[in-house]
């Protein structure tokens, strides 16, 4: 499984403390290397039905599951502390 981080993440990882953010790293890239990513997250509610969010402590890596042909992607869209994720 192959992650891709979008700009937003970047700038939300730079924006947390170091060791936060290589915990979240480190158990974003654990969960990628699973067989079924999906077994670990939750599918967040309408209208935004198509994306999946992991929990990682006190913060919600939000993420979309991309397919192009055989290659797997997580697409990570947002890291923030779950009182201003949602």
């Amino acid at each position: 499984m192959n992650l891709l981080y979008t700009r937003l993440a970047l700038k939300d990882l730079a924006g947390l403390d170091k060791k936060i953010s290589r915990r979240i790293l480190k158990k974003v890239t654990w969960f990628a290397e699973q067989k079924n990513p999906l077994e670990f997250a939750k599918r967040l509610k309408p209208p935004f039905a198509d994306l999946y969010r992991f929990r990682i402590g006190d913060y919600r890596v939000i993420f979309e599951m991309g397919k192009h042909q055989e290659l797997r992607i997580i697409i990570i869209l947002r890291v923030k502390h779950r009182s201003n994720v949602y």
